[in-house]
């Protein structure tokens, strides 16, 4: 008996081994089917940008400087201006001031290794004309600002700076030699500005 015994244990071991394998495979089929779709427990959740709470993709931030904010406007003929309908017949204030002109009153050096000089102007808005004139006068706030002009700055002028009533390119020197000799003279420019901030561009408006 012993032997049979013996010789049948091997047998029963396999049968048993078999059967548990194929019990284990059916519990890791239902636990798959089970799961299915469902993220397992060390998911990570990632944010859509905008979501709530979600992290958005770092951008810049534009810092508005103090006072006026420095704007580039668009390019626009230096020439005879024709005030708008809602002419300013007062100073105007900060949000009413027109964006693309100032009034230049004096310069001021600045150290030669800024390749820059101060202007001193103030902002204004086109008032409505007067019944003894041809054009329009420039109504400023009043208040001082100090721009800087760009030393290689594109610069065009008429009378009383030249002798013509059409823009001639002049040079920044010309031009402040012209504002010593002339000071709080408030001729009006059209500007642009540069990346640093500092005028590169500045036409003398034609005002009869």
């Amino acid at each position: 008996m012993n032997v049979n015994g013996n010789r049948f244990r091997p047998v029963v071991l396999a049968l048993t081994a078999v059967a548990v394998a194929a019990v284990l495979t059916g519990c890791q089929n239902d636990d798959s089917a089970a799961g299915a779709g469902v993220p397992s427990a060390g998911a990570t959740a990632v944010s859509s940008p905008g979501a709530a709470g979600g992290a958005k993709p770092g951008g810049k931030h534009s810092a508005k400087p103090a006072g006026k904010p420095a704007k580039k406007p668009g390019t626009k003929p230096a020439g005879p201006v024709t005030p708008a309908a809602d002419c300013a017949s007062e100073p105007p204030d900060p949000d009413h001031v027109d964006p693309d002109e100032l009034a230049v009153y004096r310069a001021e050096e600045l150290p030669a290794s800024t390749g820059k000089v101060n202007l001193v102007i103030q902002h204004g808005a086109w008032g409505c004309p007067g019944k003894d004139t041809d054009g329009a006068p420039f109504v400023v706030d009043g208040e001082d600002s100090r721009w800087a002009l760009d030393q290689a700055a594109y610069v065009t002028a008429t009378t009383p700076i030249t002798d013509s009533t059409e823009n001639q390119r002049i040079g920044v020197q010309e031009l402040i030699d012209w504002i010593d000799a002339n000071p709080d003279s408030g001729l009006v420019f059209r500007y642009e500005l540069g990346d640093d901030g500092a005028i590169h561009r500045l036409e003398q408006v034609f005002t009869p």
